[in-house]
């Protein structure tokens, strides 16, 4: 490698500094307190991080769950729904305010609380400073205040779900004046303000875990480790972590600005508004304000929800193909690339609102642009596939899935990039299927690839395979057969979030569709409960993992014990002779050289 020579500075001395200094703590017992809730070792916070983003993704399921019965079947009552929500579905059918309200509580949780915290939260915790060759994160106190404003965010939002007016529902991007004006709608009271306040708190939380993400990959490489031999997740997860400390305090600015409309008599985002003929003092503010705000943070979110499961399917795939990744820098600079590209793209999300048509052309130009270093992806994925000695565990099943939705659903948006198709296809179904695709579920499919292959090194045993399998093969069926119909429905015009659709003769045709989709839907929900069982039980009853690398992979994760203490190596830290996907022959019958092993003589660095 030509850059041999780069200067690793003071961080060495720290990383190396700190084990002593770790070392020398963890001989005494720590209370059960302030090693598993209040804890400053990164691992931990990755564990709590995941847990709360499982519990969030059952809830914002659940909602996606009744919602869909009321679309399913518009006619039908379902008494045990009473017992659950009360008042929000008396005689067991759901009333409209609350459905709305599940919509925006649905999309809410699942964007932010699981694909955001949960994806990010636990594996930006756990893989950076394991990968990189650090004893922790920059800053743990600040790493553990990070999961704790995520903990007090998901208090609030859970709050929120039993005021009596009811959860906020404004839909999951809260445009104003739905949420600027308390008197709007019952979603638009209280459970608006403590959504804006819990939102608000997440915002923090994910400002001050990115902020130590990219201090820690920054300053804290061990020896050896040059920016060019950092795994392709080390990469992805930095890139995420810039995107948000870059957008979300635009989102902040948009929410602070609502809480002055809904509380101060400011005019910020209000104009000319009527409520039942009377007129509002409010005038000279204009929405689509918000909507920029939003929308600003709004499509770099997608790339900080895609970009963890990019980074994650190239390490599986790799590990799983024995082969190493193809192109390692065209895969850094297409992860650049994407993440340039997605500020300069926000504004195709408002082509129907009133936009210039030229500056809607710079957008499209811009949009359709992003294909492109999605598509080097997509190439180098699966020319690393490509002849590879594959090995098909549930983490490599889930990462070609990822693949697979990604390519499907990546599609679809060159529709809705283009402003003319846009102003048909807009708010329809067709935007519903694009993005759950896309960004939904194969963002959670990285996630359960994560899961499945770094388990052992969280908790040092492995996950059940055959449930791993039956998860996998079902998921994967059912994601195609609740989305990709929705496509249709969305080209005949079929608008969404509307209650009920039977009183449209040209939407009453999708009937039996839309029942087919609800009980996919269901049957794809309780699935994941086989995951949640499979997860919890292999952490106390799961096969327990007996060599440090079970995988056979080449990353720095896999030199530490099977199960890690606080500062992760007991002694030194190890030096990085090469770069991170050296699958090849080691010259005693092995498939792999770990990044640790010195270059022999006349060998070059991979790539």
């Amino acid at each position: 490698m030509s850059n041999e020579a780069t200067i690793h500075g003071p961080e060495t001395a720290h990383a190396h500094g700190a084990g002593a200094e770790h070392n020398g703590h963890e001989h005494h017992e720590q209370h059960f307190i302030w090693k598993y809730i209040f804890s400053m070792d990164h691992k931990i916070i990755s564990r709590q991080f995941l847990v709360t983003g499982i519990f969030w993704a059952i809830v914002g399921a659940f909602f996606s769950l009744i919602f869909r019965l009321q679309l399913g079947f518009p006619d039908s009552t379902f008494p045990w729904m009473e017992k659950i929500l009360g008042e929000w579905a008396k005689g067991g059918k759901l009333s409209p305010e609350f459905y709305y309200a599940l919509i925006t509580m649905h999309g809410t949780i699942l964007v932010f609380f699981v694909l955001t915290a949960g994806l990010s939260g636990t594996f930006a915790n756990l893989l950076i400073p394991l990968q990189v060759g650090a004893r922790d994160m920059a800053s743990p106190f600040l790493n553990m205040l990070s999961y704790w404003f995520f903990f007090a965010s998901s208090v609030l939002m859970f709050i929120s779900l039993f005021v009596q007016t009811g959860p906020a529902s404004g839909g999951w991007t809260s445009y104003p004046p739905l949420s600027a004006l308390k008197e709007a709608s019952l979603g638009s009271g209280i459970g608006m303000d403590l959504w804006i306040l819990s939102m608000a708190l997440f915002v923090i939380s994910s400002l001050l875990g990115g902020l130590n993400y990219i201090t820690t990959v920054l300053n804290m490489r061990t020896k050896g480790m040059t920016m060019t031999r950092m795994p392709l997740t080390i990469w992805a997860l930095f890139f995420t972590a810039v995107l948000g400390v870059l957008s979300f305090p635009v989102l902040f600015s948009g929410f602070v600005l609502l809480i002055f409309d809904r509380n101060f008599g400011t005019s910020f985002y209000l104009s000319e508004i009527f409520i039942n003929g009377r007129a509002l003092p409010h005038i000279g503010g204009s929405a689509i304000l918000y909507q920029h705000l939003f929308w600003f943070l709004g499509h770099p979110e997608v790339y900080i929800i895609m970009l963890p499961g990019m980074g994650m399917a190239s390490e599986v795939i790799s590990v799983n193909s024995r082969k190493p990744i193809f192109g390692y820098l065209a895969m850094v600079i297409s992860l650049i690339s994407i993440a340039l590209l997605a500020f300069l793209v926000w504004a195709h999300h408002m082509f129907v609102t009133g936009m210039s048509p030229f500056l809607g052309s710079i957008f499209v130009l811009l949009t359709l642009l992003i294909a492109v270093p999605s598509a080097v992806k997509v190439f180098n994925w699966l020319t690393t596939i490509w002849r590879g000695n594959l090995r098909f565990t549930p983490a490599m099943l889930f990462a070609l899935g990822f693949v697979s939705l990604f390519i499907s659903g990546g599609l679809t948006g060159i529709f809705l990039g283009n402003s003319a198709l846009d102003i048909h296809l807009h708010d329809t179904y067709f935007v519903v299927a694009h993005f759950h695709i896309v960004m939904g579920v194969s963002a959670f499919f990285g996630m359960f690839a994560g899961i499945y292959h770094w388990f052992p090194k969280m908790f040092g045993r492995f996950m059940n395979n055959t449930l791993g399998y039956i998860h996998f093969f079902i998921t994967i069926a059912g994601a195609y057969l609740i989305f990709w119909p929705m496509h249709y429905e969305g080209i005949a015009g079929m608008p969404r979030r509307y209650y009920d659709y039977s009183a449209w003769e040209s939407f009453k045709q999708f009937q039996s569709l839309n029942s087919f989709i609800s009980i996919i839907a269901a049957i794809v929900f309780f699935t994941q409960f086989i995951f949640v069982i499979n997860f919890f039980v292999s952490i106390w009853r799961g096969r327990k993992v007996t060599t440090p690398n079970p995988w056979g992979a080449t990353t720095l994760e896999w030199t530490t014990p099977i199960k890690p203490d606080h500062g992760n190596w007991p002694g030194e830290i190890p030096e990085v002779h090469r770069w991170a996907y050296d699958y090849k022959d080691d010259g005693h019958g092995g498939d792999f050289i770990p990044q640790t092993v010195p270059l022999r003589p006349g060998e070059e660095d991979g790539h």
